[in-house]
């Protein structure tokens, strides 16, 4: 089944601040690496959106309408509804997402 996939705005804010990180931090070459890895990852739910799994954190709060794929330490968190898919969010793994959640909340 093929999906219409849909970044929304709070996941091209964490796409842009993850790109300012590593071209900071590490290199330019690594962070337009970086997105153009997470842009394909985001881009191949359109033929496999059901392969995501529902993130331990909000499991265990019942909160089962989100689901996550990962690529290397990042999480795409994301959302099916009929044919669309919509990232909601894209974070570092390495961070507490409860945490990384309240702040989007507090925006």
């Amino acid at each position: 089944m093929k999906y219409r996939v849909f970044i929304l705005k709070d996941a091209e804010q964490d796409i842009l601040e993850l790109y300012k990180y590593v071209a900071l931090n590490d290199a330019l070459s690594k962070a337009d690496r970086l997105i153009e890895k997470l842009e394909e990852k985001c881009k191949s739910l359109s033929e496999y959106a059901n392969r995501g799994h529902i993130p331990p954190e909000l499991d265990r709060v019942s909160v089962y309408n989100y689901v996550e794929i990962h690529y290397k330490p990042y999480r795409i968190l994301y959302q099916i509804i009929d044919k669309d898919v919509f990232i909601h969010c894209i974070l570092d793994g390495r961070r507490d997402l409860t945490e990384l959640l309240h702040e989007r909340l507090l925006r």
